[in-house]
C-alpha cells in the first residue's frame, strides 16, 4: 500500500467542498455519472481507432448499486479504467494555473454555490459533499492490475493493488479476463444517508443524466408485502433508468428548455442554467450537429494561457476529444457544447484534426452561426430598449422583452472583451463583430441598462457635420470620464466612446474604420481637428503664447516629445497626448509588463491651456525655479489624470509644495 499527500490545492478544495460550498448536494451523482460516461467515451474511441484496444469487447454500461443499511452508493462503468499514474493525475492533482490564488480568495470570501467544479473540471471531488469516505476500484483496459484508491477527503489518499481472486475484485467482475472499468464506492454520511434509496437515485438520474448516451442500470431489491404490510418475498432486479440517447441528435421540437439546461449542467459542470443555447442540425454537402451553450458567468480560466476547451468533438456519436482548442477560434473560448460530424473518419488523429478540411468548414460555419445568434440577441435588446424609452407612464415591457435586455447586458458584461480580440484576429468576421461589440460612452453614465452602446448607435447620434468616431483609451473608466481631454468634446456636444479594456489600444487602431467613419483617439495629437476652432484665431493665439510654450519646453527638456498650446482644454491647465505614430502610454505599460525587451520609452506631448491662470503666470516671469516647478507640476498632474504612474512622486510633491509656499 502506498500513501500519497493531496496536492495543496486539492486539500483546500476538499475543505471548501465539505465545509463551505454547494447548497445543492444533488449534483454529486450527476458528476460521478458524467465521469463514467467520459470513461466509456474514451474507450469507445480507442476501441475503434487504436490497435492495442481493438480486441477488447466493448460493452458500454453504467451500473448503480446502493445499500441502505451500509449507507453506500456504488457507480461502476465498463470504460477505459485507470492505472496508478492516472489515479495520481486525476484524483490527486488539479493541474490548473491560477488555481491556488482563486481558492485562497474563495476561502476568504466563503462564497456559496460557486461554479468551482466547472472551473477546474474536478467533478469527482463533489462526492465529498455527501461522503465521509470514497473507494475507487479500477482496472485499466488492456492491463491486468486492479487498483484500489481510498481517501476520507482530508490530507491524503492511499493506493494499493487488489488481488484478482479477492472478494472486492469478484464482486465487481474484475476477476474476469478482459474486464475493465472503474467503480466508485461512496460511504455516505449519516446526514446524507437518504441518497441510498431507489427512488432518490432514479429521481436524480431522470433529472440530470437521462441524456447520457450509454445505458444506466439500477440494481435494487423488489420486495413484496402482504395485506398487513409484512414483507413476504424479495427479488433482485436490474432496470435501465435512462433513455440513453444523445440529446444533441434529437429534434429541437422534441426538447424542452429543461432538457437543454440539464444537459448543459452535466457537460459543463455548472450549477447555473446557460445564458444562451444554440442547437443546429446541418445537412447537405456536410452533415453535422452542433449544440453550443454560453455560460451565464465567464469561465474562471478564460484569460489564462492554459484555458480548457469547453467543446467535445464526436464523430457519429463516438467521442474523439475534449481537448482541442482549434474547434473554435480563441476569442470564442467561453462557448461550451458538442460538435458531432457524420463525415469525419473515426480514426482521425489530433494532428490530422488541425488541418482537416471538413472540420475547418464546420468551424467556419459554427463561428458565423454563433455571431449571428449574438447579433440577434443584441437587436432584440435594442428593440426592447427603444420601446421602453417610448412607454407612457404606467406602461411596461413584457417579461420576454425585459429578459432580452437583461440577457444581453449579462452577455456583454461577461464576454465583450474576448469578442474584441476577434476584431484583431478574425478578419473574415470583423464586420459582424463590429456590430456586436459594445462600448461605454460619454452619452451615458457607466451603469444601468443603457450603459452600453454600439458603433451603429453612435453613428445615429453623430452631429450632422461630424466625420469621425471619437474614443479615448486608458486603464480606468472613471479617470477617462473625467479626463481633461474630453472638455472640448463635451462643450461641442461630441460623443466620445470610453475604452478602458487593456486590449483596446491594440484592437481599435487595427480596426481603423467603422463603415465610412474613421476611428480617432482623443488622446492622440491631431484628433482635435473637428472641434471647430477658428484657424486665424488659433494662429494668433499660438503666436501670442509661443514664449510660454518655449519656456515650458526648455524646463521639461527630454521628459516630453513636444509642448503645444491646446485647442481642446477649457477648464484644466494641461493634458497629455501621444504622437499619432507612437504607441499609447497604456500600450507601453502593457508591453513592459509582458517583458518585451527593447521597447523604447514613449515620450508624451504636453498640451497647455493658455487661458488658464496657472499657465498665464509664466508669461511675465523669468524666475527659472518657478518656471521649472510649474512646468513639471503641469506635466505630472496631466500624467496622473491619464492614469500613468509618476516616476518620481517625491519630486512632484516637493515642487508642488514650493509652488504652494510661493
Amino acid at each position: 500500500m502506498a500513501k500519497y499527500q493531496f496536492q495543496t490545492e486539492v486539500s483546500q478544495l476538499l475543505k471548501l467542498i465539505i465545509h463551505s460550498l454547494y447548497s445543492n448536494k444533488d449534483i454529486f451523482l450527476r458528476e460521478i455519472i458524467s465521469n463514467a460516461s467520459d470513461a466509456l467515451d474514451k474507450l469507445k474511441y480507442l476501441n475503434l481507432s487504436d490497435e492495442n484496444y481493438k480486441s477488447i469487447v466493448f460493452d458500454p454500461r453504467i451500473d448503480i448499486k446502493f445499500d441502505e443499511k451500509e449507507k453506500t452508493i456504488t457507480v461502476q462503468d465498463s470504460g477505459i479504467g485507470m492505472d496508478e499514474e492516472d489515479l495520481n493525475a486525476n484524483l490527486g492533482t488539479i493541474a490548473r494555473s491560477g488555481t491556488k490564488a482563486f481558492l485562497e480568495n474563495l476561502e476568504k470570501e466563503a462564497k456559496k454555490d460557486s461554479a468551482l467544479i466547472g472551473q477546474f473540471g474536478v467533478g469527482f471531488y463533489s462526492a465529498y459533499m455527501t461522503s465521509k469516505k470514497i473507494d475507487v476500484i479500477t482496472k485499466k483496459a488492456a492491463t491486468e492490475k486492479i487498483l484500489l484508491w481510498s481517501s476520507d477527503g482530508t490530507e491524503s489518499y492511499e493506493i494499493e493493488e487488489v488481488a484478482k481472486d479477492s472478494e472486492k475484485a469478484k464482486n465487481l467482475g474484475f476477476d474476469k479476463d478482459g474486464s475493465n472499468g472503474t467503480a466508485i464506492i461512496m460511504y455516505l454520511t449519516d446526514e446524507d444517508a437518504s441518497y441510498a434509496s431507489r427512488w432518490k437515485i432514479e429521481e436524480l438520474i431522470k433529472k440530470y443524466n437521462d441524456h447520457i448516451a450509454f445505458p444506466i442500470f439500477l440494481h435494487f431489491e423488489q420486495k413484496q408485502y402482504d395485506d398487513k404490510g409484512k414483507e413476504t418475498s424479495s427479488e433482485a432486479k436490474v432496470e435501465q433508468i435512462n433513455s440513453a440517447s444523445a440529446l444533441w441528435k434529437r429534434s429541437k421540437s422534441d426538447l424542452k428548455t429543461e432538457d437543454y439546461n440539464e444537459f448543459y449542467k452535466a457537460i459543463a459542470h455548472d450549477s447555473n442554467d446557460p445564458l444562451l443555447t444554440i442547437h443546429t442540425h446541418a445537412e447537405g454537402t456536410q452533415e453535422y450537429t452542433t449544440l453550443f451553450y454560453v455560460p451565464e458567468t465567464a469561465p474562471f480560466d478564460m484569460y489564462q494561457a492554459d484555458y480548457k476547451s469547453g467543446l467535445k468533438l464526436y464523430v457519429k456519436r463516438v467521442f474523439i476529444t475534449d481537448d482541442d482548442r482549434e474547434l473554435l477560434p480563441s476569442y470564442l473560448r467561453f462557448v461550451r457544447g458538442i460538435i458531432d460530424s457524420e463525415d469525419l473518419p473515426l480514426n482521425v488523429s489530433r494532428e490530422i484534426l488541425q488541418q482537416n478540411r471538413i472540420l475547418s468548414s464546420i468551424k467556419t460555419a459554427s463561428v458565423k452561426k454563433l455571431l449571428s445568434e449574438f447579433k440577434k440577441h443584441a437587436e432584440a435588446s435594442d428593440k426592447a430598449l427603444e420601446k421602453k424609452a417610448a412607454l407612457s407612464e404606467g406602461e411596461s415591457l413584457s417579461d420576454e422583452e425585459q429578459k432580452a435586455i437583461d440577457r444581453w447586458n449579462t452577455f456583454i458584461s461577461q464576454y465583450n472583451r474576448p469578442l474584441k480580440e476577434g476584431l484583431y484576429s478574425d478578419y473574415a468576421n470583423r464586420e459582424e463583430l463590429s456590430e456586436i461589440i459594445r462600448f461605454k460612452s460619454t452619452a451615458e453614465e457607466g451603469t444601468g441598462e443603457n450603459a452600453w452602446t454600439s458603433f451603429a448607435a453612435y453613428v445615429q447620434r453623430m452631429k450632422p457635420d461630424q466625420k469621425a468616431i471619437y474614443y479615448i483609451t486608458g486603464g480606468d473608466e472613471k479617470n477617462l470620464r473625467s479626463s481633461p481631454l474630453l472638455e472640448a468634446y463635451k462643450a461641442k456636444g461630441i460623443e466620445v466612446l470610453i475604452m478602458s479594456d487593456d486590449i483596446d489600444d491594440i484592437v481599435i487602431p487595427s480596426l481603423m474604420k467603422y463603415k465610412d467613419f474613421d476611428l480617432k483617439a482623443a488622446n492622440r495629437a491631431g484628433s482635435d481637428e473637428e472641434l471647430g476652432v477658428d484657424k486665424k484665431e488659433a494662429e494668433k493665439k499660438e503666436k501670442e503664447f509661443k514664449p510660454i510654450v518655449e519656456k515650458i519646453k526648455t524646463a521639461l527638456g527630454d521628459k516630453v516629445k513636444d509642448v503645444h498650446l491646446s485647442k481642446r482644454l477649457s477648464d484644466s491647465p494641461s493634458c497629455i497626448v501621444v504622437d499619432e505614430n507612437d504607441p499609447s502610454l497604456q500600450m507601453e505599460r502593457m508591453m513592459k509588463a509582458m517583458g518585451q525587451a527593447g521597447f523604447s520609452e514613449v515620450k508624451p506631448i504636453l498640451e497647455v491651456n493658455g487661458d488658464h491662470a496657472l499657465v498665464a503666470q509664466l508669461k511675465d516671469t523669468e524666475d527659472t525655479a518657478f518656471i521649472e516647478n510649474l512646468s513639471n507640476v503641469l506635466l505630472d498632474q496631466a500624467l496622473l489624470l491619464s492614469g500613468a504612474e509618476l516616476k518620481d512622486p517625491a519630486d512632484f510633491v516637493k515642487r508642488l509644495n514650493a509652488l504652494l509656499a510661493k
